[in-house]
């Protein structure tokens, strides 16, 4: 083996070592940890929430977020209510 394969090998072991080395309490002190996918899920249709995928103008949809920052449910909630009213008025 050649001299520099063998420097190759130990870079790669270095930055396998450091890409597991996690740092404690660095990130989120004392938050509470964000349910996983599969938790989400069961939250999600424990609620009746489901997925519904679309295509928008991108313009539409740099409102929707403006509408949406100021509120706690976030793009959903704010995409939920506006369905909600158009709707009724038909």
């Amino acid at each position: 083996m050649k001299k520099t394969d063998l420097e190759k090998l130990k870079g790669s072991k270095i930055n396998a070592q450091v890409g597991k080395a996690v740092k404690p309490g660095l990130f989120g002190k004392g938050e509470v940890p964000a349910p996983n996918r599969r938790e989400q899920r069961k939250l999600d249709q424990a609620a009746g929430l489901v997925s519904f995928a679309c295509k928008l103008d991108g313009e539409l949809v740099k409102q929707l977020q403006a509408l949406a920052q100021g509120r706690e449910g976030g793009l959903g909630e704010v995409v939920a209510e506006l369905l909600k009213k158009a709707m009724v008025k038909k």
